[in-house]
């Protein structure tokens, strides 16, 4: 009966047919990332893996630059330009790289030995194998990569969301701590000038040792609140800078003050099913789950042989006729019967449920912390706004009535004055407070990138079977 034959040549052709099937996608998984800021924020995100990328960026940054920047205008900048965030997209290339590996199977294998004994002959054998396991778990360890590719590019979704967020709020306090400042130079100014004006009138013996002590400990307090403002001022802004990826903090400017609040809050119902849906750490974890399924079943056909190859054999030895055959080789369960790697890959499987469970307690009690915080503030911010600083305002021109009808001194006119800027001063806080709360919130629908898996820590992709040279 004549053996069936297959060339070198064929077995080869065969192998690059299969491994082809598996490339590289155009945009590489970050249309996601890109569709969901349009979706989310309204902005682009970009992804520099050119030098015509890069210059297009830069030009894009110096026309935001040229006016002073919104709260979107700074979280588009670190979408283009923050180093970090780059970096992260990175894990799209690394993560599809091992996606399209786990796409094609092992490389063949050649073996040549030659020998030549005492008398001279020569006796020459050949191999060529071909990795059978591995050709036979391909759909599954495809399977798996490609829930593992899918979570990277949540994940990586998910922080460019968070350093959107970031920005935003470092926005919020660069400009609230701006706006601070512009007031605390108000109350430094007259306590200055009170502590001044006190201090010729008890040099001209008009006034009381103890009351001009107590304008300039007035004024000494104001000037250490200043200084506090100063610094709060400029580390809001070198935080903004470093989130956008610029050098100097002062190649942008700020608007003069916060954004007015919104005309309602938003409601906590509708809120808590949005999180549920659109939580990207919840569906990650999913995800991960999913592929340790796979990785279960994997485990499961590989338990007793991971390695199986058949190749072709060839045999030339001295003046005998060339000899020619098959050679099978497997692993001989003897010792490891893969007990050990299913209860493992069970156990993950089952670490990876509760952890679904994990998240989603957790996303919904971070959801319903957010929003009572968001809520508060925005409660706050609108006391303050509409009832402290009318109320402060009537109460200054009372004062100054009063005080041309030479019924109020000049320092209770001056302490008053103090008062009413403190007033305004609490009345940004509170709105800084809330678009911090707003921003929060925002992040608590998206999800933590940490519990994503990024740099590294997602489960490891179901090894191809050994026996190969890829």
């Amino acid at each position: 009966m004549k053996q069936p034959t297959m060339r070198p040549l064929g077995m080869a052709a065969f192998a690059i047919m299969l491994g082809g099937c598996a490339t590289f996608s155009e945009d590489r998984g970050f249309g996601l990332t890109q569709q969901t800021a349009a979706q989310r924020l309204g902005r682009d995100a970009v992804w520099i893996r050119s030098d015509s990328d890069a210059q297009s960026v830069r030009q894009k940054v110096t026309a935001l630059l040229a006016q002073p920047l919104s709260a979107d205008d700074a979280v588009q900048i670190a979408l283009y330009n923050n180093p970090g965030l780059q970096a992260t997209y990175a894990e799209l290339g690394i993560s599809e790289s091992d996606l399209v590996s786990s796409g094609r199977i092992d490389n063949p294998r050649f073996a040549f030995m030659r020998v030549i004994n005492r008398e001279n002959d020569v006796k020459i054998e050949s191999l060529l194998s071909f990795g059978v396991m591995s050709l036979i778990t391909l759909p599954l360890r495809m399977e798996a990569a490609g829930r593992r590719f899918e979570g990277t590019r949540r994940a990586v979704t998910a922080e460019m969301l968070r350093t959107a967020a970031d920005t935003r709020k470092a926005w919020v306090q660069a400009v609230a701590a701006a706006q601070t400042l512009q007031y605390m130079a108000q109350v430094k100014e007259s306590a200055e000038a009170g502590a001044e004006l006190a201090r010729r009138m008890a040099r001209a013996g008009n006034f009381a040792r103890l009351t001009q002590m107590r304008e300039h400990a007035f004024y000494a307090d104001a000037a250490a609140q200043m200084a506090r403002a100063q610094h709060a001022a400029t580390a809001g802004r070198e935080q903004l800078t470093r989130l956008m990826g610029l050098t100097d903090p002062a190649s942008f400017s700020l608007p003069q003050r916060l954004p007015d609040l919104p005309g309602a809050a938003r409601d906590e119902d509708a809120i808590a099913r949005e999180a549920l849906q659109e939580r990207l750490d919840i569906a990650a974890a999913r995800l991960e789950a999913e592929s340790l399924a796979a990785s279960l079943g994997l485990s499961r056909i590989t338990r007793f042989t991971n390695v199986l190859e058949i190749g072709r054999a060839r045999v030339d030895e001295g003046r005998e006729p060339r000899k020619r055959g098959w050679e099978v080789g497997f692993d001989i369960p003897l010792f490891d019967f893969g007990g050990a790697r299913i209860a493992g890959a069970e156990a993950r499987y089952m670490q990876a449920a509760e952890r679904i469970r994990e998240i989603a307690v957790t996303a919904q009690s971070e959801v319903r912390e957010a929003y009572s915080s968001y809520r508060t503030q925005h409660d706050l911010a609108r006391h303050y706004r509409d009832e402290i600083v009318p109320l402060r305002k009537k109460i200054s021109d009372e004062m100054l009535l009063r005080y041309n009808g030479m019924l109020k001194s000049v320092f209770e006119l001056l302490a008053d004055s103090r008062e009413q800027v403190l007033a305004v001063n609490a009345t940004i806080e509170a709105q800084r407070d809330f678009w911090l709360a707003e921003s929060d919130l925002q992040m608590a629908l998206i999800g933590k990138p940490s519990a994503l898996g990024l740099g590294g820590a997602m489960t490891p992709m179901p090894a191809k079977p050994a026996g190969g040279g890829h």
